[in-house]
């Protein structure tokens, strides 16, 4: 039987992934944060010789607003909502470089992820694209990507695995994807609460089941094994969001642990894949504490292996040993 699988991906993407939902001013400090939580993060994983695949923004590759002006797509997303595009002056008023705009800029956190070469640099699209809002297009899309795999090229780096911003799964461009070089993507829970929506059409009553699905097994416990479509990049299914710590939710941590160490175990030992995923600005506050929940996630990963064989793969990595047949 196939060894069961620990996939870890993290949806790097500073402020441009949050910038149409909040401000600086109220949510700076956590992607401040992230430059100390990322290389804790890394030390962690290299600990526990665990491989972690960050899918990152195209936008964070630059060192300075010229460059990143210069890598900029011709064609942009024409959202309805123009919002949500940063092109529509949010652009315009970012700094100069990292040293004076440490939330838009990148490429020194990027280089420190290269220094560990067990982990995955992956593509979040250019611009934190969303792929299913309404007046987008295909052709669009295609640009957006186009200009994330360059950015990522200048550093020495090629894009294998794709993650959609907000978990807008489009099965449209999948196959622009595959053209790009994306062999794998993560796909969402197959649970009808993970279904992807645009923003308009979600609603509170899913938003608040999933909430309930990080302390009890509404959804299931979201292990796969994962099938080849001919062509098409390998869906590496999402299993658990890691919702980052709540001083006023920290009571139920019990149950949040229980249950992913519980589908972990299932996947361990039915040859599955568990799939965890989060931003490093989740643990941008509260870091301590959100180091430790990790810890004790990678600890009980370190039981798995030694009593199963369990293994930690990228989603690269992943993916070539599914179509090999391994």
């Amino acid at each position: 039987m196939r060894a069961g699988t620990l996939v870890i991906s993290l949806d790097f993407e500073l402020f441009w992934g949050m910038r149409d939902r909040r401000t600086i001013a109220a949510y700076g400090h956590r992607i401040l944060g992230v430059r100390e939580a990322l290389p804790r993060m890394l030390e962690a994983f290299d600990a526990h010789d665990v491989r972690a695949t960050f899918a990152t923004v195209g936008l964070l590759f630059f060192d300075d607003k010229e460059s990143l002006l210069r890598g900029l797509p011709v064609l942009r997303p024409s959202y309805a909502n123009t919002a949500l595009s940063p092109y529509q002056g949010h652009i315009d008023g970012i700094g100069k470089d990292e040293a004076s705009d440490p939330y838009h800029y990148g490429a020194s956190l990027i280089r420190m992820i290269q220094a560990h070469p067990a982990q995955e640099i992956a593509g979040h699209t250019f611009s934190h694209y969303y792929c299913l809002e309404q007046g987008q297009t295909e052709e669009q899309f295609d640009a957006d990507m186009a200009a994330a795999v360059n950015a990522a090229k200048a550093m020495g780096i090629a894009l294998r695995s794709f993650i959609f911003p907000r978990n807008q799964y489009n099965e449209r461009y999948l196959s622009i994807c595959a053209r790009h070089g994306i062999i794998a993507y993560r796909g969402n829970e197959r649970s009808w609460l993970y279904a992807a929506r645009n923003r308009e059409d979600e609603s509170r009553f899913r938003r608040a089941l999933r909430l309930l699905d990080t302390w009890l097994p509404i959804s299931g416990a979201n292990t796969h094994a994962p099938e080849v479509e001919s062509g098409l990049p390998i869906d590496i299914p999402s299993s658990r969001f890691l919702r980052p710590y709540s001083a006023r939710l920290a009571p139920l941590d019990g149950l949040k642990l229980r249950r992913i160490e519980r589908a972990m175990t299932r996947a361990a030992r039915r040859g599955e894949v568990f799939h965890l995923w989060w931003h490093p600005h989740n643990f941008g506050a509260d870091l301590g504490k959100n180091l430790t929940y990790l810890e004790r996630i990678l600890t009980h990963f370190d039981m798995l292996r030694s009593r199963f064989g369990m293994e930690s793969r990228t989603m690269a990595e992943l993916a070539d040993r599914i179509r090999d047949g391994r």
